[in-house]
């Protein structure tokens, strides 16, 4: 990552060049089903180190252009104001990297500088910015309270209306901009659950000034098990939609999840529209 970026105001759109993702091909490793990946190789291997075969094998349905689908932006969405790749925090949970490529929808090619941006509830169902309003449903936790009072309820309805932060909170959130390969990298946890929703995580990414893509990023049920069964998600249960009960839920939008070492990688292509023709 190009630290000299980090913390500049998302809300500028800036088309910044010569931003790589560091780790790249340790990620195209893992989504490719070579070898483990481990801390020190994420570190160390260069994007140039990343061939287009090596790319192929990643992102598969690549060359597939179809439409990715686009869903309202939720309750909890606000500009961050955080360009940054690593956007864990202090917040503990499964070690989960992101490997997001965008490319247009007609014509299969990257599409370079587009702003990415992620956010998602924390291990505990909390999102940054709106810790009060969000979380809500399931066994409490054993030990002290996470910060905020979650409802007992789901979210509150969404639409395309920004959020307006109640608390300084920015864990969970950033963006990135897309390199000459129309890839970016994040390194987040594996989100948490909240009523009357599956797991996911939420991405909007923007060309030049527009929001041009809003869509969600699932998991398959089998890993959301597997994960939940772990510290400190299995301090809450009584979770009560899955995939298959979600009215968001599509199957294009599961990630292509490899168990790593130190965690899971999750790769996926984004096929936007910027010229919005609906093609």
């Amino acid at each position: 990552m190009d630290h000299d970026h980090e913390g500049q105001r998302v809300s500028r759109r800036r088309l910044l060049t010569g931003v790589s993702s560091v780790g790249l091909g340790a990620l195209v490793t893992a989504c490719a089903g070579k070898s483990p990946v481990t801390t020190s190789t994420g570190e160390t291997v260069a994007l140039q180190a990343v061939t287009d075969a090596d790319l192929t094998a990643l992102f598969a349905g690549a060359r597939t252009c179809t439409l990715t689908a686009s869903t309202t932006q939720g309750p909890y969405y606000f500009d961050a104001d955080k360009i940054r790749s690593d956007v864990r925090e202090d917040k503990q949970g499964a070690k989960l990297r992101l490997a997001l490529r965008v490319q247009d929808s007609e014509t299969c090619k990257p599409i370079p500088h587009a702003v990415v941006e992620i956010w998602h509830c924390d291990a505990g169902g909390l999102y940054s910015g709106a810790e009060a309003a969000s979380g809500g449903g399931g066994t409490p936790p054993t030990g002290p309270p996470p910060t905020g009072t979650p409802p007992t309820g789901g979210p509150p309805p969404g639409g395309d209306t920004d959020l307006d932060p109640t608390d300084d909170k920015r864990y969970l959130r950033g963006a990135q901009v897309t390199n000459q390969r129309g890839t970016v990298e994040f390194t987040t946890i594996w989100p948490g659950w909240y009523r009357g929703r599956t797991i996911h995580v939420h991405v909007m990414v923007h060309v030049g000034n527009e929001k041009t893509l809003t869509t969600q990023l699932m998991f398959d049920e089998t890993l959301n098990s597997e994960v939940l069964a772990t510290q400190p998600y299995a301090q809450r249960t009584g979770r009560d939609t899955f995939n298959d009960g979600d009215s968001i839920y599509r199957p294009s939008m599961l990630l292509k999840v490899t168990k790593a070492r130190d965690g899971y990688v999750g790769c996926i292509v984004l096929d936007a529209d910027p010229d919005h023709d609906g093609v």
